[in-house]
């Protein structure tokens, strides 16, 4: 098989390389999508926050590049040959140092050079020719369009894409899934613990939306004062520590730490947290503090308040603490952290060198406390989909790991996509 590829500078695959105007756009509230390093992360284009721009500064911006589906967009500097491709029915520009590559359809199929262009080959290729800026590295367009693509025949190429094309779109999917779950949760939090919803429709002489009977029951039917403002009668206005099992982490000694597996993952900080669990990637013989599966973990250093879930008892460093509701509570545990993000965002503003909490000031964070059988009724409803969410990631990571493998023996031409789909299949049943 390996035969049968060549290899060609991407110039020769690509109708277009270009880039941006260099000039800052000017940045509005809504309009025109301008794509920029933060929205591109491992082939994915994420725009969960999207940056805009009005339509003179579209229109001035699209003069040399005006990006449309299926074109490549790739960025120039730091993080530098991070890719992506531009999906259908999206009006967007490029930022600044980002790169527009549009293949030629005769020539190359876009989604395989966007795998080629994550492979360690061509990683490897962009980080040796990367540019000379004295503060950043910057990947120039004349070593761009010079940078060797080795690749088979047409077809071929278009049947490796779709081996690998299956794999992203079911982790995609599950990756939508997901925001959908998690989404559902955190409203049923927002309407029960933060709005009082149930409480304010008794108040209102109205059924609580989407609640049985018997759950209801459990809300009070009126608000009184604290000093947290009106919280449902019989709630209490406490604290953190109140409700909550603290563990801060703390770091062992450095000869300890490796990457082979000896011991517990180890999260020293949120560098590894995903989107509800973090990824292995250090370990620790020794460990000294601990957290055990389900327990939240909480960025307690810069940046203070970012969190996700232990899926597996872990080695916590300085940077992070394990919480965990007296009642055993995971999923109300989660979400009652992630509410309490402005509180944490507080401690990331008056650092004096970079943000913190200590054990002390999280202990005390002002907290409404509902009664223990109100938390179990979450529980009970918001449990299901956290799980749902587990499942879903652990297979989304399974398929990551398949595709990563078949990628560079594709892209080597060892195996061929034919032979590469019967096993890519299975792992998306």
């Amino acid at each position: 098989m390996a035969g049968e590829w060549q290899s060609a500078p991407l110039s020769e695959l690509c109708e277009q390389i270009a880039d941006c105007p260099h000039s800052t756009p000017l940045w509005t509230d809504s309009g025109v999508i301008v794509l920029r390093n933060q929205n591109i992360r491992d082939g994915r284009l994420d725009l969960s926050s999207p940056s805009y721009t009005d339509e003179a500064h579209f229109e001035q911006r699209s003069r040399r590049a005006r990006l449309k589906a299926r074109d490549l967009v790739l960025t120039r500097e730091a993080p530098m040959g991070e890719v992506c491709m531009v999906p259908e029915k999206l009006r967007c520009c490029l930022g600044q140092r980002m790169v527009m590559l549009r293949p030629d359809p005769k020539k190359c199929d876009s989604r395989f050079l966007l795998y080629s262009i994550q492979s360690d080959a061509v990683q490897h290729e962009i980080k040796v020719n990367e540019g000379t800026g004295s503060t950043v590295s910057n990947l120039r367009i004349p070593l761009l369009e010079a940078l060797p693509i080795r690749h088979p025949l047409l077809a071929e190429q278009k049947a490796i894409a779709a081996v690998l094309g299956a794999l992203d779109d079911k982790i995609e999917l599950n990756r939508r899934m997901n925001a959908t779950l998690e989404a559902m949760a955190r409203a049923l939090f927002q309407s029960w613990f933060v709005d009082f919803g149930p409480v304010r429709a008794k108040l209102d002489g109205r059924p609580a939306a989407a609640l049985d009977p018997t759950t209801a029951s459990l809300f009070p039917e009126h608000l009184e004062d604290s000093p947290l403002g009106h919280i449902p009668k019989g709630w209490k206005a406490g604290t953190v520590v109140e409700g909550f099992n603290l563990t801060m982490g703390q770091s062992p000694p450095g000869d300890t730490y490796n990457e082979d597996g000896n011991g517990l993952s180890f999260y020293q900080g949120r560098t590894d947290f995903g989107f509800r669990f973090p990824t292995r990637r250090i370990f620790c013989s020794a460990p000294t503090r601990c957290a055990k599966p389900g327990d939240t973990l909480v960025s307690v250093r810069a940046p203070v308040g970012d969190i996700n879930m232990a899926n597996e008892e872990c080695c916590i460093g300085r940077g992070v603490a394990a919480v965990r509701h007296k009642s055993g509570a995971a999923s109300f545990t989660y979400h009652s952290m992630a509410n309490l993000y402005p509180d944490f965002a507080r401690f990331e503003a008056e650092g004096t060198v970079f943000g913190s909490i200590n054990k002390d000031s999280f202990e005390k964070l002002r907290f409404v406390i509902p009664p223990t059988e109100i938390i179990a009724a979450y529980e009970h409803q918001a449990g299901p989909l956290d799980e749902q969410i587990r499942t879903l990631e652990s297979q989304s990571r399974t398929l990551a790991t398949l595709r990563d493998t078949l990628l560079p023996k594709l892209l080597s031409g060892d195996i061929s996509a034919s032979n590469a789909g019967a096993s890519s299949e299975v792992e998306c049943d």
